[in-house]
């Protein structure tokens, strides 16, 4: 330990000598009641391990395990650790959606970290926003910390084929929803698709913001791809451990790893890795935290000379084991080259640059080379404006069937993904191949929480003539692991107001990923006269957490925090004298 202990945080709780004060020796006597001798913890670094394991959570279920893998680490790197539970957001459970409770995840990660004797963190998370909202937390909070995700599950297994959480759900959903498949088979892909530990295998949310994690500086390289099965796991947490101690002794923030060039290097390597458009809220919303300008537009801007590289679903047909064994994000990254800003610190004390530079890839068929890529550059995700949405709105382009990317059709709209659902396999719906569906009231204040429903399924009748897409536009979000033209974010959103709000089925709707633009083919007069008649809809809470996220909520362009918890707060815990 090269720090004095007076140095250390946790000095101001436990002090130095026995007679350093009646607060002091309070805290002493209660560390002594939990069973520590002054030996294991006065003068060593004190590191929060903040577990979002649960019962309730599969991603997180063998998260304790890791934790005990990363105590280990502290340990032997000279620290004292101490695990925490903290809030656990489940994609698979959580009502109405886990994005509601992002915000409050990461507020608890923050205040946790602040009020108690924390010298650095070790974030455990995976699932889809316990990533974003644990590095959130620590961002506002300024001690040393460093995140360790649960890692993939193992590819799916269906009647002799791969299969991949999410993507081939849908899939075989709309499969059963024609007539294609019934009872036996789905009760099949049940039980083969999701079968063990770890987050979703596809390039979906989570698999997304841990490469984001990665990629930022805030994981150790190779992180993000380690199936969470895989023994390089545990080494993996257990070198966290270590590290994070030594990241308490040289006073590496999260401020100084997450700069600008960390995050226009997530960014490209979202692009590269065609993740999920969650991502864009994500990032936002974390750039928020630690006062990086960072904006909407960045996210179109900066990809155009980015092609998509890795060859994985929902994009592509690989799963996330492929690309662990192909070389990992590392691999990615290096390939990129000079589309990155190499000298950007880590997690390791070293630059992303130095970090990659021997990275090898072992397959060129799921990790593609920049000069013979997937897709083309440009195709990651785009950013669209229009009357339609002033402040924006984003397709995932890799995902989308290339022939709807400019399209021209009639609305046909629905105030609720319920209310579509009650007649999506009404044979006589209006809708044709060129409809443009409309979901809405589905964002930040409107649902709440802007859950993953965008992406609708396509009516029956459409499915049974073989129609594989339509033009789906939403105020709210998709998961990450789904796929087809689906213009996402819509802002403002129906609930506040925006120009959604006041589309009627019928209108004309123009789609122009090329030139960027999303119109409603209505004329203004028309459009001020509909605003005027219309109303928001009634309040959907009136106390607790509901109502103060509804309250405060910002919109999708700007990240969807809340607007009292933008920037950060720092380490000092106020008055602490008691």
């Amino acid at each position: 330990m090269t720090k004095a202990p007076e140095e250390l945080r946790s000095f101001r709780w436990f002090g130095g000598a026995r007679t350093s004060g009646q607060r002091a020796f309070g805290h002493r006597s209660r560390m002594r009641q939990l069973g520590v001798e002054p030996a294991e913890h006065l003068g060593k670094p004190l590191i929060a391990i903040l577990n979002t394991w649960s019962e309730m959570n599969p991603c997180h279920m063998h998260l304790r395990e890791r934790a005990e893998q990363v105590k280990r680490g502290v340990l032997e790197a000279g620290g004292f650790p101490v695990e925490f539970p903290v809030a656990t957001l489940s994609e698979s459970f959580q009502k109405p959606t886990p994005m509601m409770y992002r915000n409050l995840l990461a507020m608890d990660a923050e205040e946790i970290l602040r009020s108690y004797p924390a010298d650095g963190a070790v974030l455990m998370g995976g699932c889809d926003k316990t990533t974003p909202a644990l590095l959130m937390g620590a961002a506002s909070a300024g001690i040393p910390a460093i995140y360790v995700t649960a890692g993939p599950m193992l590819s799916g297994h269906y009647r002799g084929q791969r299969v991949g959480s999410g993507t081939d759900m849908w899939k075989f959903w709309d499969d059963a929803r024609a007539g294609k498949i019934g009872e036996c088979e789905l009760a099949d892909l049940e039980c083969g698709i999701a079968r063990s530990p770890g987050h979703c295998m596809t390039m979906g949310t989570a698999s997304t913001m841990a490469s984001m994690a990665e990629a930022l500086g805030m994981q150790l390289p190779y992180s993000a791809t380690w199936p969470a099965v895989d023994a390089r796991r545990y080494e993996t947490a257990q070198r966290a451990g270590q590290r994070i101690v030594s990241m308490v002794e040289s006073d590496l923030t999260p401020d100084k790893i997450m700069t600008r060039a960390a995050f226009e290097n997530a960014i490209k390597v979202n692009a590269a890795i065609g993740g999920s458009t969650n991502a864009v809220i994500h990032l936002l919303a974390i750039a928020g935290r630690l006062g990086v300008p960072l904006q909407l537009d960045d996210f179109d801007t900066l990809i155009r000379d980015v092609p998509t590289l890795v060859n994985l679903q929902p994009s592509g047909k690989y799963l996330m084991e492929d690309f662990c064994y192909a070389g990992g994000l590392p691999a990615v990254m290096r390939e990129l080259g000079g589309l990155l800003h190499p000298g950007a610190l880590t997690v390791t004390g070293a630059s992303v640059g130095e970090n990659v530079a021997a990275a090898p890839c072992w397959n060129r068929d799921v990790i593609m080379a920049l000069d013979q890529p997937f897709q083309a550059a440009g195709t990651g995700t785009a950013v669209l404006r229009g009357n339609l949405a002033p402040d924006g709105a984003v397709i995932k382009q890799s995902a989308a069937s290339p022939q709807l990317l400019k399209h021209r059709g009639r609305a046909l709209v629905f105030d609720s993904p319920e209310a579509y659902h009650q007649v999506a396999a009404d044979p006589d719906l209006d809708v044709d191949e060129d409809t443009v569906l409309i979901i809405r009231y589905c964002g930040p204040k409107g649902y709440p929480g802007m859950p993953e429903t965008a992406n609708v399924p396509l009516p029956a009748k459409l499915l049974k003539r073989g129609v594989k897409d339509l033009v789906r536009i939403c105020d709210g979000r998709m998961s990450g692991t789904a796929y087809g033209t689906v213009v996402l974010h819509v802002a403002p959103e129906a609930a506040v107001g925006g120009p959604l709000a006041l589309v009627r089925t019928g209108d004309w709707i123009t789609l122009d990923v090329t030139a960027r633009t999303l119109s409603l083919e209505v004329p203004d007069d028309e459009l001020a006269a509909r605003r005027a008649a219309w109303a928001p809809p009634p309040r959907l809470a009136t106390r607790g957490w509901t109502w103060l996220y509804t309250e405060h909520v910002q919109q999708a362009d700007t990240g969807c925090d809340l607007d009292f918890l933008i920037g950060k707060s720092g380490a000092q815990v106020g008055r602490d004298s008691h």
